[in-house]
């Protein structure tokens, strides 16, 4: 039997966002590799220092450790983990989150190569990672997409009458979910028939940024915290199209569930969105941080069921790749 060592912030409360070490650890756990995990600690430093021990305590029995990495302070117990690998001689595999990881590449070069250049291998959910790493001249990067169970996604074909958006993230600036509020805001100003929900934990504050926000402009805004993933598949049954309003992403898992789900999806045009959308073909493409091609897009959209029907069609085609059943196989012959 495999064992791994899973790092990352296993903090899957009712505050917190269910990340890639919630879905990905049982999933590998249910393909008979025995998993441990660090950490659920909610204490910053002491999460910290659980990874560091839980690293050193498996030294002799694991055979892969797997870190799940991003652009942001993240990065750190990324960078501190796969030293102390190095040391102790264990084969590690960084798993490349953040959609800001070139900008990190850039900024420290000498921490990203300690940390890249010395892995088994870097696995990058989206082809978006694999050619910036590759750009700078990292060699050993392994593209293994981020998995759906695409059985519990009921495909169904929408019409829209009455627009109603469906958000659904962690409330963090990165994510700009001001822009979703100010998009509904400018389509009711049009006269159209307008709603919006939005599903996510706070992450920054800015969830309570949000509500002011929705207050100030005069918009109902249907805020309901984290939702289990059952929970919001069943809101979204309510919704026709998905909006994505992010300033920068990787491959969001939301954004592959929506397309599973028959909804139409409007993104921001940044880092691997074009990778996982063809702009008016399974999806919309939009230019950040901009209200209006927003409004165009979603107005198109209503004006075109037609439109509608082959974007949703060719999504929920396009997300077929993403399914376990294909994506293990991967996982499999990454970890011989």
């Amino acid at each position: 039997m495999t064992n791994l060592v899973y790092i990352g912030n296993k903090l899957n409360n009712a505050r917190a966002t269910v990340t890639s070490i919630d879905v990905l650890g049982p999933l590998l756990e249910n393909e008979g590799y025995r998993v441990t995990y660090a950490s659920g600690k909610s204490n910053k430093t002491l999460r910290f220092l659980d990874m560091l021990f839980t690293v050193w305590k498996s030294r002799r029995t694991t055979d892969y450790v797997l870190i799940d990495t991003y652009s942001t302070l993240n990065f750190y117990y990324a960078f501190a983990v796969s030293q102390v690998c190095r040391c102790l001689q264990i084969k590690y595999i960084p798993i490349l989150h953040g959609g800001n990881l070139p900008e990190r590449l850039e900024r420290h070069p000498k921490m990203s190569q300690a940390v890249f250049n010395h892995a088994f291998a870097n696995m990058a959910p989206s082809l978006y990672l694999k050619t910036a790493f590759e750009s700078k001249g990292y060699t050993s990067i392994v593209n293994i997409p981020n998995a759906i169970n695409l059985g519990a996604y009921a495909f169904k074909e929408r019409t829209i009458d009455e627009i109603q958006l469906l958000w659904v993230r962690a409330f963090h600036k990165t994510y700009n979910p001001l822009l979703a509020i100010a998009v509904v805001k400018a389509l009711q100003a049009t006269g159209a028939s307008a709603t919006l929900t939005m599903v996510g934990p706070d992450k920054d504050g800015t969830l309570q940024q949000a509500k002011a926000y929705a207050e100030k402009q005069g918009v109902t805004v249907k805020f309901t915290g984290k939702l289990e993933k059952a929970e919001w598949i069943t809101l979204s049954q309510q919704c026709n199209v998905f909006i994505n309003t992010t300033h920068f992403d990787n491959m969001p898992v939301s954004v592959l569930e929506a397309m599973a789900l028959g909804l139409p999806v409007v993104s921001t045009n940044v880092g691997g969105m074009p990778y996982i959308i063809n702009d008016q073909t399974d999806g919309i493409l939009v230019e950040p941080d901009a209200v209006q091609p927003f409004v165009e897009a979603i107005q198109g959209l209503k004006k075109d069921p037609d439109l509608t029907k082959k974007i949703t069609r060719n999504a929920r085609k396009k997300v077929e790749q993403y399914d376990w059943e294909i994506v293990k196989d991967l996982w499999k012959s990454l970890l011989v």
